[in-house]
């Protein structure tokens, strides 16, 4: 675990806001006017200066762009060019009172998200929206929805908004499969840092299979980690392969300067096609369950020493779940009969219950697992079905 001055800091603003009525949350501070509204064209606020005469240019003195680019240049203008158009700038607000106990509605945040499908689902991080009242994702058109809220999950921050916005124009991202990637090969980030939307940053991937913090302080695994600069409004924006597609969200930076230093993190995409499903069909994730209980993680490591092992002591055996059907036991104190200890998940050592928790998280409701147990001492082995 890091120290406070050098923890991975998430790509927000200045401080967490209250989750208000289960709505909306934000956290870099958005340097622009918002204003409540349906659909409607963002335009930014600008200084009154008197009339003056414009000449008119003709359209074929209009610079074009250039057609010799290298083909390398060309391939990354393309990808750009077909992917912004998916991802959305994203703005909130809090209501506040103020030193006279009157009410009052304040820009909170900003951050990056974007299209899901052409049902005007947004998926951004959970950190972008914690505590809002209000969401408003502005398009590549810079034509603004006031956004609801869909669902949410703070153990991988992430998070879906929705909008009523015309099929025609809302063009979903392509997905790719983060079970595939290198070290090594090129990534691209599309985001808004500093409210300065529509940012292009490139990079490669650092490193694989790295492991940052949640908001509920749970584990997220098997996190990218880019050197592209990924700076504060970047959150919620997706990590793009050569090819243009998602294989993540940016979330997090790792930054003694509160900018980035070429540490950044993202939730891989084949997280997010597990979660946002869910999301968008019941409003919250659901992981899969094995169907046990625990003791605390003292009883847990004293009994596990006790035995020779490492591991979850089982406290109780639930009903109905995989783990009553395999035949696992619990702990009886009446009977002074300790009950199995799960030392491993499909070959995955788990030493506490936020392990097993953290390893059970990569599967779905009807997986099967193989659980590696003690009891009495003996160790065998046992087949659960995942609920």
């Amino acid at each position: 675990m890091m120290d406070a001055t050098t923890r991975a800091a998430r790509t927000r603003g200045p401080s967490p806001l209250p989750l208000v009525g289960g709505t909306l949350i934000a956290l870099v501070t958005a340097a622009c006017t918002i204003e409540v509204g349906p659909a409607e064209t963002v335009t930014p606020d600008a200084p009154v200066v008197p009339t003056r005469t414009v000449a008119v240019v003709q359209e074929s003195s209009v610079p074009q762009p250039y057609s010799d680019l290298r083909p390398d240049e060309q391939t990354i203008v393309d990808l750009f060019e077909g992917t912004s158009p998916s991802v959305v700038y994203i703005s909130t607000l809090t209501r506040r009172a103020d030193i006279f106990g009157r009410t009052e509605i304040v820009p909170g945040g900003s951050g990056t998200g974007f299209i899901w499908d052409d049902q005007g689902y947004i998926v951004t991080n959970y950190h972008v929206i914690q505590g809002a009242d209000q969401a408003r994702v502005v398009m590549h058109d810079q034509t603004g929805y006031l956004a609801t809220w869909v669902g949410g999950s703070a153990r991988h921050d992430l998070a879906v908004l929705r909008i009523e916005a015309p099929p025609d124009i809302l063009q979903g991202v392509a997905l790719g499969d983060s079970d595939r990637l290198r070290v090594g090969q090129n990534v691209y980030a599309i985001g808004n840092p500093f409210g300065l939307s529509a940012t292009l940053t490139t990079g490669v991937i650092s490193a694989l299979n790295r492991q940052i913090e949640a908001l509920n302080g749970d584990l997220i695994e098997d996190v990218i980690q880019i050197d592209a600069a990924i700076n504060p409004g970047n959150s919620g924006g997706p990590l793009l392969d050569s090819r243009g597609r998602v294989i993540g969200v940016n979330s997090q930076i790792l930054t003694l300067s509160g900018t980035s230093a070429g540490l950044g993190f993202a939730v891989p995409v084949n997280i997010v096609l597990r979660v946002v499903p869910q999301l968008i069909a019941t409003g919250e994730y659901t992981a899969a369950r094995l169907g046990v209980t625990s003791f605390s993680s003292r009883v847990n490591q004293n009994v596990s020493r006790s035995q020779g092992v490492t591991g979850v002591l089982i406290n109780q055996v639930i009903p109905g779940f995989g783990a009553a059907e395999a035949g696992l036991q619990g702990t009886n104190p009446r009977a002074s009969l300790l009950g199995d200890i799960i030392t491993e998940v499909d070959g995955d050592a788990v030493q506490t219950w936020r392990d097993l928790r953290r390893v059970l998280d990569r599967y779905q409701s009807g997986d099967e697992v193989e659980l590696a147990v003690s009891r009495d001492g003996e160790m065998q082995t046992v087949v659960a079905t995942l609920r």
